[in-house]
């Protein structure tokens, strides 16, 4: 029996299915280098990023055998606030796998959601073995952060709505990407689109994988990086397939990128953007995106950021 994959139809349900519990998000107009470009301000969804999306979809199709025994999730953050969110509102116990070094913006609202957390070492110890240990141990389901096509789906419902705002197919979407369940999902949604994934350099396993043909793993010796949400050692069949298979390639953008696209956002956008949510819009500012027209989209995936690290770097970028 062949695994299931996610689809444009699946997106198209998911959409609907997710509408009434999350924000639609506003599709903002930048003027730069002589064009208008679009930006998908995700970083102003509830919890601060689109992993709400997904959550919440998969959460909903639960069963009440399976919601009453709870869920597990593993994640750095973004993934645990949307998993926590969306069970408080269902009324569904949550347990988050987190690293011991993940924001403490992120792990204080992922507590304060009431989920419970159960920290790891990142270096040393496996999210995915703890967390299905976890949930066996509890018969609770374990909601993946990307590596699920209920997630995939629910996070398509960004693309759903980046066409129903433009009015048509953008050209191109430029997509932070950890995993890849979000690209992955718009991909699916905007078919017409070319999809292009940005993330951090050193952590461009998408990037190379879609490359070569055949997924690739973060190199042990990868660089440290402040983009904590896109810290993927490697994706998953599930999104890599739905990339490669639409025609997606990958580009990476340096942590002083990151951060000068992050000050770009509060100056010229007024928005609050953390460094894994700024990885398009510094491939952009960085030219290595390609060419734009004004149906390209760049989509800011996320705004919790720590707030002594924002003012450093706001303050760092002052008078560039």
């Amino acid at each position: 029996m062949s695994q299931r994959r996610p689809t444009p139809e699946g997106i198209a349900s998911a959409a609907k299915r997710v509408a009434p519990h999350v924000t639609k998000t506003p599709l903002l107009p930048l003027d730069w280098q002589g064009r208008r470009v679009w930006i998908k301000a995700e970083c102003l969804q509830q919890v601060g990023s689109f992993k709400l999306r997904g959550a919440t979809n998969r959460l909903l199709l639960l069963t009440e055998k399976e919601g009453a025994r709870g869920v597990v999730a593993f994640s750095s953050g973004n993934h645990a606030q949307g998993v926590a969110i969306a069970a408080a509102r269902l009324g569904i116990s949550a347990t988050i796998v987190m690293p011991a070094d993940a924001p403490a913006v992120k792990r204080d609202a992922t507590l304060a959601a009431g989920a419970r957390i159960v920290e790891y070492d990142r270096e040393t110890e496996s999210r995915e073995e703890i967390g299905a240990r976890l949930a066996a141990e509890s018969g609770a389901t374990l909601v993946p952060s990307f590596d699920d096509v209920d997630i995939i789906e629910g996070q398509g419902s960004a693309g759903v709505e980046i066409g129903e705002q433009l009015g048509r197919s953008p050209s191109r979407v430029i997509v932070p990407c950890g995993g890849g369940g979000l690209s992955a999902g718009i991909a699916l949604a905007l078919a017409q689109a070319q999809v292009i994934t940005a993330e951090p350099e050193g952590w461009d396993d998408m990037a190379r994988s879609l490359e070569a043909g055949e997924i690739l793993s973060v190199a042990p010796d990868a660089p440290p990086t402040r983009c904590d949400a896109l810290q993927t050692k490697r994706v998953s069949v599930l999104t890599f397939e739905a990339l490669h298979d639409s025609g997606a390639s990958g580009v990476a953008a340096s942590e002083a990128q990151i951060a000068a696209a992050m000050a770009f956002a509060a100056r010229h956008l007024r928005l609050v953007v953390e460094p894994g949510g700024a990885a398009a819009l510094a491939a952009v500012l960085a030219g290595r995106a390609g060419p734009l027209d004004d149906d390209t989209v760049i989509l800011v995936s996320g705004g919790n950021v720590d707030p002594l690290l924002y003012a450093e770097i706001l303050r760092s970028s002052a008078g560039r």
